[in-house]
């Protein structure tokens, strides 16, 4: 399967389409979130898709069954309609962010379980992930919206600058969709209604103790629903033409 298109992280909007072959082992995935994208109104749409992932102590267990390497998948099949280059950049965070390293169609396989051998474990400091996202994001040069797929299974370090920062950057057309695994990120669940924003910014799913049981249709589905809506806030508030 081939695709085509222009990277949303390529500021040059005369750059020529690209051509990008799907390999076998994500062709579902990718349709089945084109499926998604239609359905909400979203399949011509482009965004810079940013994958953020947890390296907490307690995400231990999530690595080692594989979980995080599905989800990195799921966000690869989601940009590969979003953003055609074929490539995500990936965000660890612990108590500080990491440099984004970049998942690709072509490097996928076991990407997670080597990349994340080098980042240490430590606790959850949402904010700095967030900034890191942003610094990456506006230096791209980038004309379309970012689509950040954010994952985490606890509270962050600090929930004050989480709400503050998403304040702060609902000016820009960043939409921030988190998602919940284990029991412990009800959090997550408050960030939807929080006052004080340009545009609501923020959409939450939680893959619960088994995320890997969780199908790519019901993620795509609420990912798109929510990507959709952004847009639509996005455009009204002027934050995104």
């Amino acid at each position: 399967m081939k695709i085509f298109g222009r990277s949303s992280k390529q500021a040059d909007a005369q750059t020529p389409a690209q051509e990008v072959t799907v390999p076998d082992g994500m062709i579902s995935l990718v349709k089945q979130a084109a499926v998604s994208l239609e359905k909400h109104g979203a399949g011509k749409e482009k965004a810079a898709v940013y994958l953020v992932l947890d390296h907490s102590g307690s995400m231990d267990g999530f690595y080692g069954i594989g979980a995080v390497q599905d989800l990195a998948e799921k966000a690869l099949g989601m940009s590969a309609n979003l953003d055609d280059d074929g490539h995500v950049p990936v965000v660890f965070f612990e108590s500080s962010a990491h440099s984004p390293q970049v998942v690709g169609l072509d490097n996928y396989q076991g990407w997670v379980q080597r990349a994340h051998q080098s980042v240490p474990y430590g606790s959850t400091n949402y904010g700095g992930a967030m900034d890191a996202v942003v610094k990456h994001y506006r230096k791209s040069g980038a004309i379309d919206p970012a689509l950040v797929i954010f994952q985490t299974d606890g509270r962050p370090d600090s929930e004050a600058a989480v709400e503050r920062k998403l304040r702060e950057y609902s000016a820009e057309p960043i939409f921030w969709f988190f998602v919940g695994f284990g029991s412990g990120a009800g959090y997550l669940n408050t960030l939807p209604g929080l006052s004080g924003r340009t545009f609501s910014n923020v959409g939450v799913f939680q893959c619960g103790a088994d995320p890997q049981e969780v199908s790519a249709g019901s993620l795509y589905e609420a990912l798109t629903m929510d990507f959709a809506r952004m847009l639509g806030e996005a455009r009204a508030a002027s934050v995104l033409k």
